[in-house]
């Protein structure tokens, strides 16, 4: 009896968690398509490029070459794999490289990120300003902190050639969106099923309760503390955890914005573990300082 109990709870709430899982990522995928599109003809028709240069004088004033502008702004508007891209064929010194890395990890996605904040309520406007800001300031820091000499400059093979015509360019822009919305469903689904279940067992609470009081310093509920784990892990997976306790009115639009920081900040550090500081050699032990 208590086998079939608990398979009846299990079905049950993955049930109730489909429907509006399913809702949340249709929602999120419709946002992405057109502006992810509208980027990719930006950037063919040479705007990012010209942008990029007319910004090119602010990154002086933080010890970063003109060209940065376009390293930036590819980050800004697309992601940091973009940026990654643009860094590949310039060729700058390690200590500008270290610089651009920290405005890229604090400003990037930026449309599509607030057009999903907006959605929710938030200002998507106010808090592209502070991200746009945050980099700044936190690139004025490095700049002071990091030694004027640092030997060495970083080359990296060249992730791809630039689509010479539209034919080209819509297919980069196919390849690119097919698996980023796969992506966004499974993890928005997957995170919202999951979610659902540790509420009908009430395994959320062994994680909630205990943080509860740490989290209403932030003004925020104990369940927020689910968006900074996931976030931990993959900054999709702290966005569709948002998402999901939105949807469920666990957070409300002012609990997101208070959120939001976070997720910028703590996005994926254990992918980038992996996926950056261990390919570039970085001796474990200095893994604690720089998270």
């Amino acid at each position: 009896m208590e086998q079939n109990s608990f398979r009846i709870r299990l079905l049950r709430a993955v049930s109730e968690a489909m429907r509006p899982a399913w809702r949340t990522a249709v929602w999120v995928i419709k946002m992405v398509v057109p502006i992810t599109l509208a980027i990719s003809i930006l950037e063919h028709l040479g705007v990012i490029g010209r942008i990029s240069e007319w910004i090119a004088p602010l990154f002086g004033l933080v010890g970063l070459p003109g060209d940065s502008g376009l390293v930036f702004l590819t980050a800004a508007l697309s992601n940091n794999y973009a940026a990654v891209a643009v860094i590949a064929t310039l060729g700058f010194d390690y200590r500008s490289v270290v610089i651009l890395a920290v405005m890229a990890l604090v400003c990037h996605c930026l449309i599509i990120e607030s057009a999903i904040q907006h959605k929710t309520g938030a200002s998507g406007l106010k808090m592209t300003l502070l991200r746009i800001g945050m980099a700044f300031i936190a690139a004025a820091l490095m700049n002071l902190i990091l030694p004027e000499h640092m030997t060495g400059r970083l080359f990296l093979p060249p992730a791809g050639v630039s689509p010479e015509t539209w034919a080209e360019a819509g297919l980069l822009w196919l390849k690119t969106i097919l698996p980023l919305s796969l992506k966004i469903g499974i993890i928005i689904v997957s995170l919202n099923i999951l979610q659902r279940i540790l509420q009908e067992f009430r395994l959320l609470d062994l994680l909630t309760v205990p943080l509860q009081p740490l989290m209403a310093v932030f003004g925020l509920p104990g369940e927020a503390v689910t968006v900074l784990v996931s976030t931990w892990f993959s900054a999709g997976g702290g966005v569709g955890a948002a998402a999901g306790l939105y949807t469920h009115g666990l957070l409300t639009s002012e609990h997101i914005s208070i959120l939001m920081p976070a997720i910028f900040l703590m996005g994926a550090q254990i992918q980038y573990a992996g996926r950056i500081l261990g390919v570039a050699g970085v001796d474990s032990r200095h893994y604690p300082v720089l998270y």
